[in-house]
């Protein structure tokens, strides 16, 4: 079950440290036959989710394509969809 952990080298920047509310964690996950591909990512980690994706379609030992790609960058798309929503004011979501 590949999985993109939190690089533990990583420092917060100030303002994130400074920040109370932890960045949220999320999840894209996709089933085909055997295989469960489960990524779960923080809040602004998004280009690297779409980095390894990449990645993982170019390795030829995993039987992972395009589509499956494009189906958990679909997922990602709508998580952020989700995220933005709640900064509009009510009448407009």
């Amino acid at each position: 079950m590949p999985l993109i952990p939190q690089d533990p080298k990583k420092r917060p920047t100030p303002d994130k440290a400074a920040s109370p509310a932890a960045p949220e964690t999320h999840t894209l996950s996709l089933v085909k036959g055997g295989h469960h591909f489960c990524f779960r990512y923080g809040t602004g980690d998004e280009p690297q989710v779409l980095e390894a994706l990449v990645e993982m379609v170019h390795r030829r030992e995993l039987k992972f394509d395009w589509f499956d790609a494009a189906v958990l960058s679909h997922q990602l798309g709508q998580h952020l969809a989700k995220e933005l929503r709640a900064y509009l004011p009510k009448k407009a979501a």
